[in-house]
């Protein structure tokens, strides 16, 4: 998948800046799809030479000038394009995967250390995006929000990326107590 497609997307929310963009990725799409402030505004760039979005300058008077992104018609054609297209399955490329794989041969704490790291960014990252439930949902069920919501793929990639965190801690937490045991074995 290129970034122009998570980038349209995106948009669907409305217009937004560059920066708005990077600060909503991570809200939003960093759970499927992560990219730098850099590759954004290059990416940005050549979406507008090909009229997939248009900008347009904000005055600002305390700080730089600033542009902002909207869909073209153009780019609401091609997102739909890339919507009707068949999905690859997902490769996972996972250095920590690699380092579990080896710990019979490597350094057994610094794996353990390298897990819980892990454990305690999914930890974080979950109990983020709680907050962004219960900011989504505002007092409302789940069911009331999703009858009243424009747009629930949002939402429903939101939940992708709970289960996601969910699974990374439920791993992590059997793969270290499994750890523990071995090491309490060979003592």
């Amino acid at each position: 998948m290129a970034l122009r497609n998570a980038v349209l997307a995106a948009l669907l929310e409305g217009e937004a800046s560059g920066y708005d963009l990077a600060k909503g990725f991570d809200a939003s799409v960093a759970n499927f799809w992560m990219a730098t402030p850099q590759q954004l505004y290059r990416e940005l760039d050549r979406m507008e030479s090909e009229g997939l979005i248009e900008a347009r300058l904000v005055q600002q008077e305390r700080r730089p000038n600033k542009r902002v992104f909207t869909l073209t018609e153009a780019g609401r054609h091609a997102l739909r394009g890339f919507t009707a297209e068949p999905s690859r399955p997902t490769a996972i490329r996972d250095e920590l995967m690699v380092k579990v794989y080896a710990v019979d041969e490597g350094d057994d704490q610094a794996v353990r250390v390298a897990i819980t790291e892990r454990l305690e960014r999914s930890r974080g990252k979950l109990a983020h995006y709680d907050r962004i439930r219960a900011r989504l949902l505002g007092g409302r069920t789940e069911e009331e929000y999703l009858a009243a919501t424009e747009r629930v793929g949002p939402y429903l990639t939101f939940l992708g990326g709970r289960a996601f965190e969910r699974a990374n801690i439920r791993w992590a937490e059997q793969a270290l107590r499994i750890l523990e045991q071995r090491a309490s074995v060979t003592r």
